[in-house]
């Protein structure tokens, strides 16, 4: 088996594409760019390197746990998000493309408002909360049940050279402030459609992280007829919700007094925003 790079591109994109992989280019490029070190100019330019053979024992390794649906991400153990590097493993959950649409939406009402403190609740990987503290200059508090993915958010605050408190609580447990703006990526996937998702996300994504309970809607609750304890006047309340979950979650807010609710869609027009700010 020959160990060029330009061989290896051509016969493992060949394998993953014959199993249906849509991302089978891309895939194949990241795990030979994370065992070599090269970037995608680089690695184009050295088609005819020869891996060593850590490194094709390694790049093969990747490639094995791919082809049993292992999201890339988890593989590598990193991705990027906002524009910043993020650590990850199996305790967070990979951070979307989606979710950028609720931060920058967040930075956006922060700046405007001059806004100093703010909560990200079940703050995973830190994405949120690091990305919110990297481009705003405020004092951002981010919770978790988990220590596991508190430990990571934390490495990735250190990584980012940002100031995040961390606390671990079940939502508002151990919390003590109040905010300006409290922002959340609940779980909100239905219990029952959790086994229906794709192999990817189901068998090793944190389930702790999908599951919104029966009707998905369980964490919107919680945390919104709460609020009013932790949340100043005039401030915000932003969550990412499910591409069908607007108008429940838009009826949570109103019967909690929130006013402006006002609704974002992501870029293949499904729902993917909802906030207001409270009477």
């Amino acid at each position: 088996m020959s160990k060029k790079i330009k061989d290896i591109l051509i016969k493992y994109k060949k394998i993953l594409k014959e199993n249906n992989f849509e991302t089978y280019c891309l895939d194949v490029e990241v795990l030979l760019m994370n065992v070599t070190n090269f970037n995608k100019t680089n690695l184009y330019l050295n088609t005819e390197y020869i891996l060593k053979d850590e490194q094709f024992e390694k790049f093969e390794n990747f490639f094995n746990r791919r082809l049993k649906n292992e999201p890339i991400a988890y593989i590598i153990g990193k991705c990027e998000f906002m524009g910043i590097d993020f650590l990850l493993n199996k305790h967070t959950l990979i951070p979307r493309g989606d979710t950028e649409i609720l931060v920058e939406k967040a930075i956006e009402i922060i700046k405007e408002n001059n806004f100093k403190n703010v909560i990200d609740i079940g703050t995973g990987s830190g994405a949120i909360a690091i990305s919110l503290a990297k481009y705003c200059n405020v004092n951002v508090d981010a919770l978790d049940i988990n220590i596991e993915a508190l430990n990571m958010a934390k490495k990735n605050a250190t990584l980012n050279n940002v100031k995040v408190n961390f606390i671990q609580s079940n939502l508002f447990e151990n919390v003590n402030n109040k905010y300006d703006v409290i922002v959340s990526n609940p779980p909100y996937i239905k219990t029952d459609v959790i086994q229906t998702l794709e192999k990817n996300v189901k068998d090793y994504e944190p389930i702790l992280a999908l599951d919104g309970g029966k009707s998905g809607l369980d964490f919107y609750e919680k945390i919104t007829n709460n609020v009013y304890k932790f949340l100043n006047n005039g401030g915000y309340l932003m969550f990412e919700i499910g591409y069908d979950q607007a108008e429940q979650v838009k009826k949570i807010m109103e019967n909690n007094n929130f006013s402006n609710i006002n609704i974002l869609k992501d870029l293949a027009g499904l729902d993917r925003v909802i906030f207001g700010n409270i009477k």
